[in-house]
């Protein structure tokens, strides 16, 4: 075979893998976002069940201000479905109180620290 030939078979070869690779990394792409939706929608639909219609709207609330918090609470609901330390539908009363323990645990405590010599004589050098 001539130099010419071989470089054509292989362009062509190499278009082909190409090929072959983007077909089934869209198919991967596509079959991952279904699965990522399925999830989603298991999710809601728990979410649905144990959640009354006030609570799960002050929920919803929660992960529009705050959505890796209202995240968080969600998983815990979850968690604790699936575990069925839940007797029933939470009310928002139940919710709430369980936002407030979430908040007591999560709170960090800041602290700010004035060295006020510091600033007397830097505004007293100034004169």
């Amino acid at each position: 075979m001539s130099d010419p030939e071989l470089e054509a078979i292989r362009q062509q070869r190499l278009a082909q893998l190409q090929s072959q690779y983007k077909n089934n990394n869209a198919e991967n792409k596509q079959a991952m976002e279904e699965k990522i939706q399925q999830m989603e929608d298991m999710r809601n639909s728990i979410l649905s069940q144990v959640l009354d219609q006030s609570a799960r709207a002050r929920l919803n609330t929660l992960c529009l201000g705050k959505p890796e918090k209202g995240k968080m609470v969600e998983d815990m609901i979850l968690s604790m479905a699936q575990r069925g330390q839940l007797p029933g539908k939470l009310g928002e009363k139940e919710l709430i109180s369980l936002l407030e323990s979430v908040n007591q645990q999560t709170q960090r405590k800041t602290v700010v620290k004035f060295d006020r010599r510091r600033a007397a004589l830097d505004s007293d050098d100034d004169l």
